[in-house]
């Protein structure tokens, strides 16, 4: 029998978790032990608001000895969001990384393979300071930070997430952009043993994403070495990793091992494959729909079938004050 509704909050059928994905979430709660018979329980953290981060998360990494202790270090910023932090097994068990498999499951359980030391960064481009760094070499003149930011991803599901990394303007100053450097692009790590993935053509790899010159300087870009007070695990970039919180969450490259400075339009990624759905500066805006879905709301993590969690979308994901006067005079329904 085919029940409608005339509920204006009720979601879209294009808004609803595909069966297939409801069915591999629901193998590995049960699996967790977070489903009963007959019903679906969510865990105790579902609905906590987690005020310090750094005692709950486990280290599920193998980085460095040296980050290990960098990150020990680091400096705690208070929750500038004032929303409750998304759990940490929600931020590492759900995620975009097509480089190990397209469903939101594959990272977590295939990223395993990715090996984080050594690690190298080649910079090269309208730059002084070009070359070969190694991960310690991009890292040692940096304090890490946490920066707890809100996560919006172009699916419509959100999260809020404790990232813990460094300013994106600083590590640019040190390699001394040229004047008529225009753009940073960044460049994903491509190896067919580590990221099975990239064996098939799912993606024109290697995956490439870019900023403005002055987008990238914006004191909100970071670039993330860890989550939750700990190193990044694998399936959430490690590791290094970029963090633009007002830009949709494909902009957030992972696993980077080349940046480079230029005076053109990066080819990023998506905006080459999709251009259509994609496009190079993927604000979060909830005026500009994707073709297939709705972008005017969002699903914010933790959520289940029967508490969808679904709330407004914010204009530049909630940082208009701080982004909104880099795109002044742009027509952002043109250059979305």
């Amino acid at each position: 029998m085919l029940i409608t509704t005339s509920n204006p909050n009720a979601p879209l059928s294009s808004d609803i978790t595909p069966e297939s994905v409801y069915l591999e979430r629901r193998t590995l709660l049960k699996s967790l032990g977070y489903i009963g018979t007959g019903s679906l329980l969510l865990p105790h953290w579902a609905n906590a608001a987690i005020a310090r981060p750094y005692d709950v998360a486990p280290e599920r990494t193998n980085a460095p000895a040296w980050l290990k202790q960098k990150i020990n270090a680091r400096q705690l910023q208070a929750n500038s969001t004032g929303e409750s932090l998304t759990p940490y097994d929600s931020v590492t068990t759900y995620n975009n990384f097509y480089e190990f498999g397209l469903d939101k499951s594959d990272p977590a359980e295939n990223a395993g393979t990715l090996k984080m030391e050594p690690w190298k960064v080649t910079v090269d481009g309208l730059c002084n300071k070009a070359g070969i760094y190694t991960l310690e070499d991009i890292l040692k003149p940096h304090a890490l930070e946490d920066r707890i930011y809100r996560f919006r991803c172009v699916e419509a599901w959100s999260m809020v997430v404790p990232w813990l990394g460094f300013s994106l303007a600083d590590l640019i100053k040190r390699f001394e952009p040229k004047s008529d450097a225009k753009y940073i692009e960044f460049t994903t790590l491509v190896d067919k043993e580590q990221m099975p993935n990239q064996r098939g053509g799912s993606l024109d790899w290697p995956y490439v994403e870019g900023l403005r010159l002055d987008e990238a300087m914006n004191p909100l870009a970071i670039m993330a070495v860890g989550v939750y007070g700990r190193s990044l695990p694998p399936q959430n970039g490690a590791p290094l990793r970029l963090i633009t919180p007002w830009k949709y969450g494909f902009k957030s490259i992972k696993s980077i091992v080349r940046i480079r400075f230029t005076n053109t339009q990066p080819k990023t990624t998506w905006a080459v494959m999709a251009p259509s759905e994609y496009g190079f500066y993927a604000n979060v805006n909830p005026a500009v729909d994707h073709p297939r879905w709705t972008q005017s709301r969002e699903r914010r993590l933790p959520a289940s079938l029967f508490n969808p969690n679904w709330r407004p979308t914010l204009p530049f994901n909630g940082y208009s004050k701080e982004v909104a006067a880099l795109y002044r005079n742009m027509d952002l329904r043109q250059y979305f």
